[in-house]
């Protein structure tokens, strides 16, 4: 059974002023600090989203070079694009959208 006394006596004996100054200390350190580990997860978060997002990015720009390049070199690539997109005709024809 643990008595009052016995808990005090052991507290005496392995706590000190020291441990618990390093004890908090530390605890400031980790959780309340500029630098600390809470605050280094939500980076490393922001990080790889941002990376995401770049990549993402990237790939959009590479799809639009590819197509910028296709509207200056081949003609009839141009044609589909503006017919498809922009709903153009020729004059002897007639163009019917249908939207679903």
């Amino acid at each position: 059974m643990v008595t009052a006394k016995g808990v005090y006596n052991w507290c005496r004996r392995y706590i000190s002023v020291t441990l618990i100054l390093v004890l908090v200390f530390m605890g400031f350190v980790l959780f309340f600090n500029e630098n600390s580990v809470m605050k280094g997860y939500e980076l490393t978060h922001e990080i790889e989203r941002l990376k995401a997002e770049i990549k993402e990015n990237t790939d959009t720009m590479e799809y639009y070079q590819r197509q910028n390049e296709l509207l200056r070199t081949d003609r009839e690539t141009m044609e589909r694009i503006v017919r498809e997109q922009y709903h153009m005709q020729r004059d002897n024809e007639d163009v019917y959208v249908f939207i679903d």
